[in-house]
């Protein structure tokens, strides 16, 4: 029987190296086959990463062409046309809602008259550019006559104007207190002849004027569909085509108020001219008006116009006209737009400008308040000043 063999043993020194060469396997195997979930998620990320740049970058690489770029300027035009008629559409619900509102909160009734007289049933309202009121008084005869033979069109010409152009111009009347007095039989018989007056249910005097402006409008908006709306003093001159074409720059624009805007101080004292009763609301002694256009002509868009025609019963009426009109808007969405060219001055001024070519749209005398001695004056302004008779009809509306 043979011996057996006992094993041999392992050196010592050869097991630190042993265990270092499993050890150095062990994370070989483990890098190749083991992968931590969060790198999974991080390469997922990277590669979505690089898909997103490469769609991007295709897409800044994509060259339009003149076609497509005019393609897409007109789809902007179309776009900004479509929000000016929204804008307009959103102007008028806003002003119809004013209407419902306030023919259901006033106990007198008076909203809801004046709510009936613009939707009421019966002809349609003519639709034209502007209607022009001429504020003017009984007294006044000679004024009127010195404006229809200066910048005012007469006979056939007045109606081939309101025709042709879509221009209202009237003289803007009440009556007088007594019923038939001699005073409205006076108006009746120039109107008889010149065709010319647009009558007000309101009793004349110097001190109603806020009351007038108020009416004329109400009154204006419920016979004509204008687009915009003037009134001018009978001693001011004006230049019909350079009023058409300084209106029709805003007529894209739905609440706009356009006039020489000024801000003079209120007056407390009752010894002045332009005395202010209310002038405590305005603050302190020495304070000045907000900004409000100058009353010897101005025009408001149509919008503007209904606003009043609709809230005329609330609408308070200070004593200075300009101001009560100032004040009814100061509180809206509303655009007020001074334009110099709406308060020039009598020769030489307004003369120099029309030489320069820049044709003045009114022209007055501070110092009055409007053409100083206009019987005398007028037909002066009108041929140093004036535009010329055909300007008005070669104006593009």
């Amino acid at each position: 029987m043979k011996p057996q063999r006992s094993p041999k043993k392992i050196s010592l020194n050869w097991i630190p190296f042993i265990c270092l060469s499993f050890f150095t396997l062990g994370i070989l195997f483990s890098n190749r086959l083991w992968v931590p979930p969060e790198s999974n998620g991080q390469l997922l990320s990277q590669r979505r990463r690089e898909q997103e740049l490469q769609i991007v970058s295709g897409d800044c690489d994509t060259k339009k062409t003149p076609g497509q770029d005019n393609d897409v300027m007109g789809e902007v035009l179309k776009t900004h046309e479509a929000i000016q008629s929204l804008d307009k559409s959103v102007a008028m619900l806003e002003m119809q809602l004013a209407a419902s509102r306030s023919s259901q909160e006033m106990d007198n009734g008076e909203a809801s008259k004046v709510v009936s007289t613009l939707t009421r049933d019966g002809p349609p309202r003519k639709k034209v550019f502007m209607v022009i009121g001429i504020n003017t008084a009984f007294s006044s005869r000679r004024r009127r006559d010195s404006v229809r033979e200066t910048w005012m069109p007469q006979g056939e010409k007045l109606i081939k104007l309101e025709r042709e152009k879509g221009i209202i111009i009237r003289f803007m009347i009440g009556h007088s207190a007594t019923s038939n007095s001699i005073l409205d039989r006076a108006i009746d018989s120039e109107e008889a002849q010149h065709k010319d007056f647009f009558r007000l249910e309101h009793v004349e005097g110097y001190h109603e004027l806020s009351a007038k402006t108020k009416i004329f409008f109400s009154t204006a908006v419920a016979k004509w569909d204008a687009e915009f709306y003037v009134k001018v003093d009978d001693d001011v001159h004006v230049n019909l085509g350079m009023l058409a074409t300084t209106l029709g720059r805003h007529r894209s624009k739905p609440r706009v108020y356009i006039g020489c805007m000024k801000s003079g101080p209120v007056l407390s004292s009752k010894n002045v001219k332009y005395h202010e009763p209310e002038y405590w609301k305005f603050g302190e002694e020495g304070n000045k008006y907000f900004r409000h256009a100058t009353g010897q002509i101005y025009a408001i868009s149509k919008e503007l116009a209904t606003y009043i025609s609709i809230n005329q019963p609330i609408l308070h009426k200070y004593a200075n006209e300009d101001v009560s009109l100032g004040a009814w808007f100061i509180g809206l969405e509303v655009e007020h737009i001074d334009d110099r060219n709406m308060c020039c001055g009598t020769p030489p001024d307004c003369e120099w400008k029309a030489q320069a070519g820049n044709v003045c749209v009114a022209s007055f005398d501070w110092s009055c308040s409007g053409i100083c001695k206009s019987v005398e004056k007028l037909k002066t302004v009108h041929k140093r000043c004036g535009e010329g008779d055909d300007a008005v009809w070669n104006t593009l509306l």
